[in-house]
């Protein structure tokens, strides 16, 4: 939390997404941090301790967003993180998410209504 925010970062390689998600984010009281890549995801988590993160699965690499999920779970991350999916239900069948320390999966296009929802029970508001 930040100036009595919480802070969520959103890593994706899409600039569209990012913004339209910050806007979306911001406008409902988040504090939001972004980042296009796995590698500047992972120095902006250091950086600003979020509260809570989404990542991409699929970004410049194929495997870049649970290559990124690993490594915050290395750190001892304690907060929640979401994968950001466009495969659909596939992805259940595929990504372990225990292994991986996610909560959950958000589909694209965002359900903004669902995601708000998740959001604020993650954080306990």
């Amino acid at each position: 939390m930040k100036d009595g925010k919480y802070v969520v970062l959103c890593v994706d390689d899409d600039a569209d997404f990012l913004e339209s998600t910050s806007i979306f984010l911001s406008a409902n009281g988040y504090l939001v941090e972004t980042a296009p890549s796995a590698e500047d995801g992972l120095k902006k988590y250091k950086a600003a301790n979020p509260d809570l993160v989404i990542v991409d699965l699929m970004m410049e690499e194929v495997d870049a967003g649970t290559n990124l999920a690993r490594e915050l779970k290395l750190l001892n991350n304690r907060a929640p993180v979401y994968m950001l999916s466009s495969i659909g239900d596939q992805l259940n069948m595929s990504v372990d998410f225990t292994a991986l320390g996610l909560r959950g999966v958000f589909q694209k296009p965002l359900d903004t209504r669902n995601v708000l929802a998740t959001i604020r029970s993650a954080l306990g508001q």
